[in-house]
């Protein structure tokens, strides 16, 4: 079989199907990759420097030398890993779309850092092995190309808005159900976007692999030609941060905005946040303490280490309520792009008022 070279918009179209194999270093793929990529390394990060090393101080030809040696004795382990990742393979990236469940046992995607050796070497071996390869011109160094013209797009959004507490997640994901075109940003962020928002959740990726992630969610789900939903947040959620283009972008577009009452979210957020770790919320409380202020930080502090959750949950909901209003307010045209629905509760079922011609 001939290996085909594609381009970026080829390589991801495929990548629905087919399994993704990253040969780049595992100290490259662990830094950011293209999400549901395999780790399949030519070199170590040491042998990679080696090569990298010889090819700058002696020549094209010794670094392939040296390379080959690294090479040779891991060939049979490449191709049998490679082999196992293809039977047991099963779409994993997030495209909205139930249908794309079919692959072929023997097709894989390659790519390196700039589609060079390394990618040509290991696309070589599985292609003498019997593989359908396809190999990505540019490698992943074209890939963040692309990653960054995405968010410079225009989309359809719908935003969801509404005070903490609102219940927003619960919303969107009920959106999904309904076959419904969804973005959640902070499942993208493993975080949940409040001081609290890291408890419970698993560590998040770097920068670069969420702007990975999004961009990757971004062009599948423009693919469907429907609105996309997403919820309203600050730009940065934990440590990352929404691309700045994107996230202006988005607070341009309409806003439907879950209008709960006070006591309503905070019983919400009581059951929701009131089970976690006692210390790591005091924890968490103690980090906001320059914004919530002193007294309040020590009354729930107190709150928290007496067993009076919704005490110090009704001071937190205040802070937030005040917080979330301010950053609401400066947003540019919000009467225009604003549209309250009154909601009894907090409820995934409030998705039903937001699908209602508004």
């Amino acid at each position: 079989m001939a290996i085909q070279k594609i381009n970026i918009e080829e390589f991801l179209s495929l990548a629905k199907k087919f399994p993704v194999l990253d040969v780049r270093s595992p100290g490259e793929y662990h830094h950011a990759h293209i999400p549901a990529a395999y780790s399949l390394p030519l070199f170590t990060d040491e042998e990679r420097k080696v090569v990298g090393t010889t090819y700058k101080q002696n020549s094209r030809e010794e670094a392939i030398k040296i390379g080959l040696d690294f090479f040779g004795v891991k060939m049979r382990k490449m191709v049998e890993e490679a082999e196992s990742l293809a039977a047991s393979y099963k779409p994993v990236i997030n495209t909205n779309d139930s249908q794309l469940s079919a692959t072929d046992s023997k097709t894989v995607l390659i790519h390196c850092w700039r589609g060079g050796m390394r990618s040509a070497g290991v696309a070589w071996l599985l292609d003498l092995y019997g593989f359908k390869v396809y190999t990505l011109v540019g490698g992943y160094k074209v890939f963040r190309k692309w990653v960054l013209e995405q968010f410079e797009k225009e989309y359809t959004l719908h935003v969801i808005g509404g005070n903490t507490g609102s219940g927003k997640t619960h919303v969107l994901n009920a959106l999904q159900k309904e076959n419904e075109i969804i973005i959640d940003l902070e499942a993208l962020a493993n975080h949940k976007g409040s001081a609290f928002g890291n408890i419970g959740m698993p560590k998040q990726p770097s920068q670069e692999l969420f702007e990975n992630k999004l961009a990757l969610e971004l062009f599948f789900a423009s693919e469907k030609q429907k609105p996309i939903w997403v919820e309203d947040e600050s730009q940065r959620i934990g440590d990352v941060n929404i691309p700045i283009t994107f996230w202006k972008h988005m607070r341009t577009k309409p806003l439907f905005f879950l209008d709960i009452p006070f006591e309503e979210r905070l019983q919400h957020i009581t059951e929701e946040y009131g089970k976690l770790d006692k210390e790591k919320l005091i924890n968490a409380v103690v980090r906001i303490k320059k914004r919530l202020g002193g007294l309040e930080t020590k009354e729930s502090v107190n709150a928290l280490i007496e067993g009076r959750i919704k005490d110090c949950f009704r001071i937190l909901l205040t802070y937030y309520d005040k917080w979330y209003s301010k950053g609401l307010h400066n947003r540019e045209n919000l009467e225009a792009l604003i549209q309250k629905i009154p909601c009894k509760t907090v409820h995934e079922s409030n998705m039903k008022q937001l699908l209602q011609p508004q």
